[in-house]
């Protein structure tokens, strides 16, 4: 059965580099796979969105991903401004890198609540687990790593074994940090 994942981010924050990683550690764990961004102004903290399939049979599609299974929101300042929700089927799940309770988001629903949306809603501050093994900046984590271990606990998708046996592919410097971050997030995810 097919699933997607689409990851919505800024430029700089590691999204495109995710979902490498995940089709990576997919193909790691014999499945199909195809990751592919798309850009819109070409600079550091424009809006960007990266795309993942994985199946058991070979992928045709050739599209961007409509009606994802999982959203991972990487600023959680973005569903503002970006319809991250759109397309999410329903039963889905929206990972989002924040540090307030998912009932603090609204999608559209009137109670204060996530009860009764579609789809599951969890947050994580991603850029602090980043941050704690010396990934990126304060003004800019890297939480390419930390996102995967998060979204791998959550998700059930991959096994985080796979995710780290695919960082150094993408990821070769401060190795070991991202790993730490890695499985950090995915121990922390859901709590």
């Amino acid at each position: 059965m097919m699933q997607e994942i689409r990851f919505h981010g800024r430029g700089g924050q590691g999204a495109v580099i995710a979902s490498k990683i995940m089709a990576q550690a997919l193909f790691f764990e014999d499945r199909y796979a195809q990751a592919f961004p798309t850009f819109g102004a070409e600079r550091r903290g424009a809006p960007v969105a990266a795309f993942v399939r994985a199946d058991d049979h070979f992928i045709n599609v050739r599209s961007r991903v409509t009606t994802p299974d999982f959203v991972v929101v990487m600023a959680a300042r973005m569903i503002e401004s970006v319809p991250v929700t759109d397309g999410l089927k329903e039963g889905g799940l929206i990972l989002i890198n924040s540090d307030l309770k998912a009932a603090k988001f609204n999608f559209g629903n009137t109670a204060s609540t996530t009860a009764g949306l579609p789809f599951r809603v969890v947050t994580i501050n991603l850029n602090r687990i980043a941050l704690k093994f010396g990934l990126g900046t304060e003004i800019m984590p890297l939480i390419n790593a930390p996102v995967l271990g998060a979204l791998a606990k959550v998700s059930g998708l991959v096994k985080p074994e796979s995710l780290i046996r695919a960082l150094p592919d993408f990821i070769p410097a401060r190795l070991k940090d991202n790993e730490k971050a890695l499985l950090a997030a995915y121990e922390k995810a859901g709590e």
